[in-house]
């Protein structure tokens, strides 16, 4: 499974940006997909996820009410839209794909998009 960020970029502290992974090359018909984030000095941390059909969503506390992660399955992409941006949004974004196969797990990432917010 390819994976191939976009949308990064520097935005003011309260604006928005969009995110979209487009995936390529899958087979899992049940998946998870999600956006993680890594800040220079941190660890990597989940941002959102959505499972296959985009039914359920989860949400890093930080980011409830702010951001909201989607998927258009025809277009196989994925998408986070990030609004009232703070400056500790500040990170690397990567797009992470979990394929479930027999029991076993497949993951993927990206190659990440960097954003940056200023105050």
């Amino acid at each position: 499974v390819q994976l191939v960020e976009s949308g990064g970029g520097l935005v003011q502290a309260g604006g928005s940006l969009r995110l979209s992974c487009a995936a390529s090359g899958s087979t899992f018909s049940i998946n998870v997909m999600g956006w993680y984030r890594q800040a220079p000095g941190k660890q990597r941390e989940l941002v959102a996820s959505i499972s296959s059909g985009g039914g359920s969503t989860n949400y890093a506390d930080s980011v409830k009410g702010r951001f909201t992660i989607s998927r258009d399955n025809a277009k196989n992409t994925m998408y986070l839209q990030m609004n009232s941006l703070k400056p500790e949004d500040t990170a690397v974004y990567y797009c992470n794909f979990v394929g479930l196969l027999r029991l076993a797990q497949y993951e993927f990432w990206g190659q990440g998009t960097q954003v940056t917010v200023s105050s």
